[in-house]
């Protein structure tokens, strides 16, 4: 079983190292390249100000977050959650920077899962095309529409239908050989089909072929199976 989990992140700006904090998290799990409908949504209370450029992006003000958890309060949920999956995201350094820094501040490892992010996946399978969220949406005719404000929860699920489109579409989940192929860096395997319960026989039986004569006899001489009825006897 393959276990991943898309993610994004919300944040009061673009450096954890100059003061900027997580405000929301948004995470979405698929298993086989599958999404289960199990997902972790958490807004976070940044202990600072929410600056304007930061709340034109998603719209989280610091009153609305005033009454959140604070990300201490709330690391052992999202840690439990994301276990030892690999961790989907676009931009990833942004994200993992973030992450790794507040959990370091309250006193906990950083993130060791693997981390597949589809930036560069994109810019392998589209060089010199825009691979910003919204363009992959508009080339794979994704519906963004609800996107009016970035969200992490919404932007993870959109990012899954992407990242489903980036690594062959969701016909990988609907394979049926048995063989691995490798995508930008992902190596997906394709489960083998299940074998019959007990093989087809190779002849029909005297009764099974007299019962197809008589079938094609019914259709009439004019149906497309007449020319076929002497074949079959043999």
């Amino acid at each position: 079983m393959t276990r991943e989990i898309v993610l994004d992140t919300e944040t009061t700006g673009l450096s954890y190292q100059t003061g900027d904090r997580i405000v929301e998290i948004g995470c979405v799990e698929l298993i086989n390249h599958v999404p289960t409908g199990n997902h972790l949504h958490i807004y976070i209370n940044p202990e600072r100000d929410m600056p304007e450029e930061a709340f034109r992006v998603h719209g989280l003000s610091s009153e609305f977050l005033a009454d959140k958890p604070k990300f201490a309060e709330e690391a052992q949920n999202f840690v439990d959650f994301i276990g030892d999956a690999a961790l989907v995201i676009h931009n990833a350094p942004f994200d993992m920077g973030f992450l790794n820094g507040e959990l370091q501040a309250c006193g906990r490892p950083k993130l060791s899962n693997q981390v597949i992010d589809t930036v560069i996946v994109a810019r392998e399978r589209h060089p010199g095309a825009r691979v910003s969220l919204d363009a992959l949406c508009k080339h794979y005719g994704i519906d963004n529409s609800r996107r009016v404000l970035h969200g992490a929860l919404l932007d993870s699920e959109i990012l899954a239908d992407v990242y489903l489109e980036l690594i062959g579409g969701r016909q990988v989940a609907l394979a049926l050989g048995g063989e691995a192929r490798t995508t930008g860096g992902i190596t997906v395997t394709r489960a083998p089909a299940r074998q019959r319960p007990q093989p087809l026989p190779s002849r029909l039986s005297s009764e099974e072929l007299a019962a197809h004569r008589a079938l094609v006899g019914s259709l009439g001489e004019d149906s497309l199976w007449a020319g076929y009825r002497e074949e079959t006897a043999a």
